[in-house]
């Protein structure tokens, strides 16, 4: 019944116009019909071959709108145009939009934007920190805590990586643990304080062991404490302990450092001989400086019994035995002059 009023205004303002495009009036008029709650302007001129409504003013729909298939449209406007009734132009609803003029529907927003006016010619871009997975959305959702997006009209979030944490919602990037904590998981809301043995400088982004010679019976420590002296250290999660009366603990220290057992001792902050390693050097010195002076002895002797061998063949002659003067001699004969 409604559309059949407005149907019959529409009839009824058309003769209108055909009647008054056939006189001269001056100036114009706009009638103004109102039916079924539809506001109708009515110009009083027309163009020459137009024999339809609200043929002097045909507009196309402005960015942000879109025409109504169902509402009644001038005969008389060119392919493409659309001569319309004021009013007849509709917003484009939340999540929706339309950036060119004259066109028959709005677009919804894609992924990652929004719409939360009507008539938006544009969608807004999700800004960092929330998303929108969804086409014709009228707001972005917040990343929930241990999650993050650093970028705009992003589609989904992301975890926050091992040793980073978001404690909030719409995180647009996740931050490092304070000193002293970690985040040991993944998409991790709150950080976890280190062990005992473990420390974590703030610029870090897990808990490490302590060095060697370094300790920390605490929770949530940010630095280790290097052992003391005169004592050692063998476990980074444990108190020092006493260094022992007959061993070394300098500064750093693992385990205790022990003199060689019998043959030497301590003695202040070094390691002096023991009287038995005394008594084996003395008794060493000896028995090597005795086997010394033997084998030169024994030495000389087998270079004189070499000698001798060697000289026997001069010193010795053999002879035949002879005579001398009818006198039976082995010994050479003595010249005694002239």
């Amino acid at each position: 019944m409604e559309r059949l009023g407005v149907l019959s205004v529409l009839v009824t303002a058309c003769v209108l116009g055909v009647v008054m495009s056939q006189s001269t009036l001056s100036p114009a008029m706009t009638i103004t019909t109102v039916s079924a709650n539809v506001t109708i302007a009515i110009p009083t001129t027309t163009a020459a071959s137009c024999s339809a409504l609200n043929t002097s003013n045909c507009e196309a729909c402005a960015p942000g709108s879109y025409s109504n298939n169902e509402t009644l449209q001038c005969s008389c406007c060119p392919k493409g145009g659309l001569c319309m009734f004021s009013g007849a132009c509709l917003p484009c609803t939340q999540g929706f939009y339309q950036p060119l003029a004259g066109q028959q529907d709005c677009q919804p927003c894609s992924s990652g934007y929004y719409s939360n006016s009507t008539g938006s010619p544009i969608c807004q871009a999700c800004p960092a920190g929330s998303y929108s997975n969804n086409t014709g959305s009228v707001s972005c959702r917040a990343c929930t805590p241990g999650f993050y997006t650093s970028l705009q009209n992003s589609t989904t979030c992301n975890p926050c990586p091992q040793g980073l944490y978001c404690n909030s919602s719409s995180c647009a990037q996740c931050q490092i643990c304070p000193a002293g904590s970690e985040a040991l998981q993944i998409a991790a809301k709150e950080c976890t304080p280190c062990r005992p043995g473990m420390h974590k400088p703030s610029h870090q982004a897990m808990c490490q062991i302590c060095s060697s010679g370094f300790y920390q019976i605490r929770w949530g420590q940010e630095n280790c404490v290097m052992c003391p002296e005169n004592h050692y250290c063998p476990s980074p999660d444990v108190n020092p302990i006493q260094c022992p009366s007959d061993a070394f603990c300098p500064e750093g220290s693992m385990a205790p450092g022990y003199c060689m057992e019998t043959f030497f001792r301590k003695a202040g902050e070094t390691c002096e001989l023991a009287p038995v390693t005394i008594s084996l050097l003395v008794i060493g010195g000896g028995v090597g400086l005795l086997f010394i002076i033997i084998l030169v002895l024994r030495r000389r002797r087998d270079n004189d019994s070499e000698l001798s061998l060697a000289r026997t063949p001069l010193l010795r002659k053999d002879r035949q035995p002879g005579r001398f003067y009818r006198i039976p001699c082995d010994a050479e004969p003595v010249y005694a002059g002239w």
